[in-house]
């Protein structure tokens, strides 16, 4: 159904085969080589920014280091997330807290490590900053109405009103923090490179408005994450992004435009990672059913969550393909109705495709090791191994060598 060669080279698929070939399913692996690759692109396609990784996507040590020795800076979601960080050595005036939503011991303790620059979206949780991280410099962030051309659409939960972020950086000043900037996310997986567009304006008419009437000048603006990976469905290459991006942020705020930050994701490191699933069963649900269920070894509860609704759409191959296929129903292995990954995607497997056989999903570097219940119906949590320099490493950075199946 899918050209494998479309989203993995020759070479990354055969050193992928040789080295994963004696492990256990369902597992991840996860190349360096590629986030490397996708890294260097990054920084290539918008030299005027600060990268703060958004370490959620893929926490493995391995990852982490990597990006730390290419000059990455940190996004963090979590005290744990910022243990795990600083524990590497890492420098606290490159960690951002970018969760709006934090306990208000949370804001301390990040304090007490040293974290001065903290997102927000709401009046009590900035009182909790004013209190617990005096003097920090914070961002606000803002609504943005994502469109469906998100695949992973975030509004709602997250931001605020611009009138409201106008409020909240007024009070910043009030209480002795320093205004910083204004962070937007047009949404993950974003296809339409136009929801900048309408991001950055908001921004700029906050920027205009705050130092005219309050004589607050903004220096910062956090455009967040939004660049894709490649999914089924087509995409700009990242090359577009950044012209059109840069064009917007011109249009708007001429030659001074401000400290820009980008927290990239999935467009890191979804590319690097395939994911190795076993087939359990194929069943019909009746003797004249055209489509068959297909059943793997790990499902929405390990490791593939994103498929809820059908929202992310992976390239998955096996090593039968090139023969008959035929239209099916791919579901995972717990006992919840729920665990279906693809039934309205017409999702084509060859027909010859029996129990025992391995599925490969492609770029599933990001949201999937970490995204993943700990022991639902007693299954653990998917394996996730590093191809590196140094081999084959595991979650910690230790060099392993194959399981038994």
């Amino acid at each position: 159904m899918f050209n494998r060669s479309e989203y993995v080279s020759d070479p990354e698929w055969e050193r992928f085969r040789d080295v994963s070939k004696d492990f256990a399913t369902p597992n991840i692996f996860t190349s360096l080589h590629v986030i490397k690759r996708r890294y260097s692109q990054l920084v290539d396609s918008f030299p005027y920014a600060s990268i703060y990784y958004a370490v959620k996507s893929n926490p493995g040590i391995p990852v982490i280091k990597m990006l730390d020795s290419l000059g990455a800076n940190f996004d963090i979601a979590s005290r744990y997330e910022l243990d795990e960080v600083l524990a590497l050595g890492i420098s606290p005036d490159r960690i951002s807290y970018g969760n709006t939503i934090k306990k208000a011991e949370d804001v301390k303790y990040f304090y007490e490590k040293g974290i001065r620059m903290f997102a927000t979206d709401s009046k009590d949780d900035l009182k909790n900053i004013a209190v617990y991280a005096p003097g920090s410099r914070v961002y606000v962030r803002i609504l943005v109405e994502n469109s469906t051309t998100a695949d992973w659409p975030l509004s709602r939960k997250f931001g605020c009103h611009p009138d409201m972020a106008y409020d909240l950086l007024v009070l910043a000043r009030d209480s002795g923090l320093t205004p910083y900037g204004i962070s937007f996310h047009v949404g993950s997986q974003q296809r339409d490179i136009g929801q900048w567009n309408d991001a950055i304006a908001k921004t700029k008419y906050l920027f205009e408005s705050l130092e005219e009437e309050e004589n607050i000048k903004l220096t910062m603006i956090n455009m967040g994450g939004g660049f894709p990976a490649h999914y089924i469905q087509p995409t700009n290459e990242l090359k577009d992004y950044a012209s059109e991006i840069s064009r917007y942020l011109h249009d708007d705020f001429g030659e001074n435009i401000p400290h820009i930050v980008l927290e990239p994701g999935r467009s890191l490191v979804g590319d690097s990672g395939i994911m190795t699933t076993q087939v359990v069963l194929i069943s019909r649900k009746n003797n004249t059913a055209l489509q068959r269920w297909v059943y793997l070894d790990a499902g929405k509860f390990n490791g593939l969550i994103e498929t809820l609704d059908e929202s992310i759409k992976y390239p998955i191959v096996t090593d039968k393909d090139g023969g008959r296929e035929g239209e099916v129903i791919i579901a995972g292995p717990t006992c919840d109705s729920a665990d279906i990954m693809y039934e309205n995607e017409k999702y084509k497997l060859p027909l010859d495709l029996k129990s025992g056989d391995n599925v490969y999903w492609l770029a599933t570097g990001a949201y999937t090791s970490s995204y993943a219940s700990v022991k639902f119906n007693g299954f653990p949590p998917i394996k996730s191994y590093y191809i590196t320099e140094r081999g084959v490493e595991d979650d910690l950075g230790n060099v392993v060598k194959a399981r038994s199946k």
